[in-house]
């Protein structure tokens, strides 16, 4: 029997459950639909989220839906056709490319509403890759985590506004909490992260990847020419060797190597964002919403973010934080100096109007919530 639509079925489809952006929103959403007391599934190619899946009251469904393989795709619509009919699926959410294809052509198939985020900006650059995107458009509704993003696929596929919905990403307020984050657990990554005492720190977190900015940030660093100053690169290399060794060369070609860490993943953000007198976003590339930022703005600290993207809608210049022109180490270098010369209590306010301005996880579960509700009654 079909479940009555006080307590629909609702699939989530993902590559994988690893790390990232996209797959902590399936758990965060996954976690929302189970609290609606309706059926949570997860169908991905597994990964180390998979827990935490379960223990927010989901149901994963292992699939190897990692796969762009036109083949690959097809026998994954085949597979998920049939899990939406043995688990009496209501609606499915797709929240990337490859699998999203496998899910349209299995709901076409039977008929179950398609819902998608539109995670990113994606590339256009090889042919044919504006068709394999658009799949990411084809949703009942469209949701975007961002006005940026709205806008663009808007401009790129012809959606109507009416069709897309604005849900921005949110942090939890209770982990992002400085309140909460005790000296033993700053201590901890000082030291990790071997952090002379008296230095202040410039954090910028973000893979190792040459769009993320980190040149440019190192290059602001030596214009500063300030001694007292480190920064601290978070972010794991994901097998771009020659990349983080470009950048440790730079640095010692710009006297400033003995004043750059090279870190690598971080498994405690918060207590990374006390350590950091200010948070550098300085990516060149528009990002879809920019998470970090956000987060860092919960723990009230001072942000600097490229004016471009999704962070020009969560950072107000000069209010909660700064915006710069990307790539330009000039700019970048006197707003840090500007960041680092508040006085206490210029920081403290402007940390607090930082923190009140954040998205909530919450709020971005329950217009999801309400996204799946509109669906599901539209028939």
């Amino acid at each position: 029997m079909p479940p009555s639509p006080d307590s629909p079925v609702i699939l989530q489809v993902l590559p994988s459950l690893i790390t990232g952006g996209v797959e902590r929103g399936a758990v965060e959403i996954a976690q929302a639909i189970a609290e609606a007391e309706a059926t949570s599934l997860v169908a991905s190619a597994g990964g180390p989220l998979v827990r935490p899946i379960e223990r927010a009251g989901g149901k994963h469904l292992t699939l190897p839906l990692t796969t762009k393989n036109p083949f690959g795709i097809w026998r994954n619509a085949a597979a998920l056709e049939a899990l939406i009919r043995e688990q009496h699926v209501s609606l499915v959410h797709a929240r990337s490319r490859a699998p999203a294809w496998s899910a349209w052509l299995a709901c076409q198939r039977t008929g179950v509403p398609f819902v998608t985020t539109y995670h990113g900006a994606y590339g256009e650059d090889f042919p044919y890759k504006r068709r394999y995107n658009e799949v990411m458009a084809r949703g009942r509704i469209v949701i975007a985590a961002s006005r940026y993003i709205a806008d663009l696929v808007m401009d790129r596929h012809g959606v109507p506004a009416e069709r897309i919905r604005v849900i921005p990403r949110g942090v939890d307020p209770a982990m992002f909490d400085p309140a909460i984050v005790n000296g033993s657990r700053i201590a901890k990554l000082a030291e990790a992260w071997r952090l002379p005492d008296g230095m202040r720190t410039v954090v910028l977190p973000g893979r190792l990847t040459a769009w993320k900015g980190h040149a440019v940030l190192l290059e602001a660093m030596a214009m500063l020419g300030r001694y007292d100053l480190v920064a601290v690169l978070v972010g794991a290399h994901q097998g771009r060797h020659r990349y983080a060794r470009h950048l440790a060369q730079l640095a010692t070609r710009l006297g400033i190597g003995n004043r750059v860490r090279f870190v690598g993943e971080c498994d405690d953000m918060p207590a990374a964002f006390c350590l950091a007198d200010v948070v550098v976003h300085a990516s060149t590339q528009p990002e879809a919403f920019g998470r970090v930022v956000i987060e860092a703005q919960a723990m009230g600290r001072p942000v600097i973010a490229s004016d471009l993207g999704g962070p020009v809608e969560t950072v107000r210049h000069g209010e909660t934080g700064w915006r710069v022109q990307p790539g330009d180490p000039d700019a970048l270098a006197a707003a840090i100096g500007v960041a680092l010369d508040l006085d206490p209590d210029e920081r403290l306010a402007l940390g607090e109007r930082a923190r009140a301005s954040v998205p909530t996880v919450r709020a971005m579960q329950d217009a999801t919530l309400d996204v799946y509700e509109t669906v599901l009654r539209a028939g």
